[in-house]
């Protein structure tokens, strides 16, 4: 297939581009290179360098006769989409209706969506399973679950099928190290920690060790990016197939505490990264855990990749050649 892969310079996005790569499709990635990195783009995929802010432009590159557009350019740092809204609608929100209106106007049938468990809001119990009730807590969560419904009205009124994939905590680097662009102003545990243990950060803060879990911590889901990306390209041949559209979750069904994710990066990098416990921040819930149940019913997916030594080492590999030292 033709397949248009909107944001697949960024972190994510590379390896997505490169599973389809590997798979045989032919690509293209459209992406403004925001928070992507040019040492992402492969040398088989064309690229396009621009933003789906801009409609003519979107509207010229979908004409290039694709048969699937998979999506993930929107933004995704929960605290900034609470100071800065503005931000998060003009992109998330207006940026999706562009594509939908471009896939609309050239015929692509086929959306494969990037979007996230914050649409979940506070667990009311675990593991989460596609049932649980939507309640977002952040302006984020609030944009992608407000995609998941223009896409829903796009699949009744235009017939175009999608696959909302919802992620827990995406982390790692590619398996067989081709990809080693660095996240921009990372925001998740992992980077933070790697950043710490290469001298960029002084010292990495624990948020609350006084939750009722194991050791004090709490206790997240993490998927490996490879396996992330096995996702996109199942979700893709599921609802070509099918000629149905599709939303599940994708994770690794297995809670890790922030402290066995330090601990584990410690032993790996064989740094001490330094630590300090800070206070709870305001809505971090103690535990949560997916149920990743009709992925596997429906797609034949499971993590394959999401142990802590794999996340850990991976993401260790193209951290360790950073040179600054504090």
């Amino acid at each position: 297939m033709n397949i248009l892969i909107i944001g697949g310079a960024g972190y994510i996005g590379s390896h997505v581009v490169r599973e389809f790569l590997d798979r045989g499709h032919n690509v293209t990635v459209f992406d403004d290179l925001s928070s992507g990195h040019k040492k992402n783009l492969f040398p088989e995929a064309a690229f396009v360098h621009s933003t789906i802010l801009d409609y003519p432009s979107l509207l010229t590159t979908c004409r290039t006769s694709f048969d699937a557009l998979v999506h993930l350019a929107a933004f995704k740092a929960v605290g900034e989409s609470m100071k800065n809204p503005e931000k998060y609608s003009l992109n998330n929100i207006n940026g999706t209706v562009n594509i939908l209106n471009a896939m609309a106007e050239t015929g692509i049938k086929y959306l494969v969506f990037s979007s996230s468990a914050a649409v979940y809001g506070q667990p009311q119990y675990t593991p989460i399973d596609e049932k649980h009730p939507l309640n977002p807590e952040s302006y984020y969560g609030f944009t992608k679950l407000e995609i998941e419904r223009f896409m829903a009205w796009y699949d009744k009124l235009k017939g175009m099928r999608f696959a909302s994939l919802r992620y827990f905590n995406a982390a790692g680097y590619d398996v067989k190290g081709r990809i080693t662009g660095l996240e921009k102003n990372p925001e998740n545990l992992i980077p933070v920690i790697m950043e710490t243990a290469v001298g960029l950060r002084q010292e990495f803060s624990i948020f609350g060790n006084d939750y009722e879990t194991r050791d004090g911590t709490c206790i997240r889901d993490y998927i490996h990016v490879n396996d992330l990306a096995w996702g996109h390209a199942a979700a893709l041949d599921y609802i070509k197939k099918n000629d149905s559209s599709l939303t599940v979750n994708l994770g690794s069904e297995t809670g890790t505490t922030v402290l066995e994710i330090l601990e584990a990066a410690r032993r790996i990098s064989k740094r001490p990264i330094s630590s300090k416990i800070s206070g709870r921040r305001s809505g971090d819930p103690s535990f949560i855990t997916a149920s990743s149940k009709l992925a596997a019913e429906l797609l034949g997916w499971k993590a394959i990749h999401s142990d802590i030594d794999t996340l850990i080492s991976t993401t260790w590999e193209v951290y360790k050649g950073i040179s600054i030292r504090v």
